[in-house]
């Protein structure tokens, strides 16, 4: 009878206690994950260059090279996590970050574009970890508490793509190279700190005895999704939409130096600005539209958006206006940031409870595949048509995804 006593007094309110050096660790990898991707928007084009004799072929280097790093994302997260799942997520975790920190660095040291590529290549392997810091954090946290947490962690990747620009920009006033050393050297801070206080989160009774191929094929995700009939429309209009986003992402700090002779601090600023908004937007306005539109008609306001921003910069290329193109910018990254929470919406209610970590990980590989494709067929068109070419991409690509997406309710998916 006595032993009965502690679980009578034990309350059944009381938070679980979370690793606090666990939980710091994860939030500090995240947030650099979110610094890592932005630091090096603003200086690209300044690195390229010396290497590239044909300035028209400049733009298609720094798309190619943003291409590669989306491709070996792609292809590296189902391996991660899947090598996390067998092995523990510790090391894979302190494998990942130096290996973003060695990529960091092989590109800042150049001295000729494929050293550049390489550098890429590197930091886009390991840069799959995303998906294995969020295992790691489903690891650490209760089930009742992961939601609150998850936004933390959003939170933070935020703070990281707010900062990742503007820090690059200040930064290059040194050298082109040294938001690349600064990466670097902030990335082996966080391995020392983890490998000293980083826990396993991963009990081994629980690790994964065998990985199979089909678990590392990042194809045969996307071939299981695509099979779910109910999420062809939504899943199609999205890869529409993310494709000229992808190209856009990689062309745009080249785009603003041929057209307006813009440095690099003027334009880490301005994504800064557009990552600044998309939290403003998503805490303030996104709210009130949910209290009067549905998910659809939320999503179909965020394309519209994105077309006007798309058509705003093409005449800026035109006329060489910038005002044009801020404007662009502005109403573009509105549309981006209400698409975003909608379209996971609508995705989230199309599938069944026991299908949401497959439907949500499959969405991550087809965006990715679309910022991979992006980059390519942007580049291409920026060096062939010119610096207007990518932007009416976009126009006509989420022209073509609307009646995809408006058409959905027919088939009785969404309301």
């Amino acid at each position: 009878m006595p032993t009965s006593r502690p679980d009578h007094h034990h309350d059944p309110h009381s938070e679980p206690k979370i690793e606090k050096h666990a939980l710091l660790f994860g939030l500090i990898s995240v947030f650099l994950c979110g610094i890592g991707f932005s630091i090096i928007a603003p200086v690209v084009p300044f690195l390229v260059q010396p290497y590239v004799s044909d300035p028209g072929q400049q733009a298609l280097m720094v798309t190619l090279l943003t291409a590669a790093y989306a491709a070996c994302v792609f292809c590296a997260a189902p391996v991660l996590g899947a090598l996390s799942d067998k092995y523990g997520r510790r090391p894979l975790l302190l494998l990942c970050l130096l290996g973003s920190a060695a990529g960091y660095f092989i590109f800042g040291l150049g001295g000729a574009l494929w050293v550049l590529f390489a550098g890429r290549i590197i930091e886009g392997i390991t840069g799959g970890s995303i998906s294995t810091i969020f295992a790691y954090f489903a690891d650490i946290l209760p089930p009742e508490q992961r939601t609150k947490y998850f936004g933390w962690v959003s939170a933070v990747v935020g703070a990281g793509t707010i900062i990742g620009p503007a820090l690059g920009g200040l930064l290059a006033k040194f050298g082109y190279s040294v938001p690349m050393y600064f990466g670097a050297a902030v990335t082996l801070v966080n391995v020392g700190y983890g490998f000293f206080y980083m826990p396993e989160t991963l009990e081994k009774q629980k690790r994964l005895k065998e990985i199979s191929w089909l678990r590392l094929n990042p194809f045969s995700q996307l071939a299981n999704l695509l099979s779910m009939k109910n999420l062809n429309r939504l899943l199609v209009s999205a890869f529409l939409l993310w494709i000229p986003n992808g190209s856009l992402q990689a062309i745009l700090s080249q785009f603003t130096v041929d057209n307006f002779s813009w440095k690099p601090v003027i334009i880490g600023l301005m994504f800064s600005i557009m990552g600044l908004q998309d939290i403003l937007s998503q805490g303030f306005i996104m709210p009130k539209l949910l209290q009067r539109y549905s998910d659809r008609q939320i999503a179909l306001l965020g394309m519209v958006s994105e077309i006007a921003g798309y058509a705003l910069f093409a005449l800026s290329a035109l006329f060489a206006f910038y005002p044009l193109f801020i404007a662009g910018m502005f109403i573009f990254g509105f549309g981006d940031s209400v698409f975003g929470p909608s379209f996971n919406g609508m995705l989230s209610k199309s599938a069944a409870a026991g299908e949401q970590g497959r439907v949500q990980g499959g969405s991550q590989s087809i965006q990715a595949l679309a910022r991979m494709i992006g980059p390519l067929i942007g580049g291409q068109l920026y060096v062939s048509l010119g610096p207007a070419a990518p932007a009416w991409m976009g126009t006509i690509l989420i022209a073509a995804a609307i009646p995809v997406l408006y058409k959905m309710n027919r088939a009785g998916t969404l309301s």
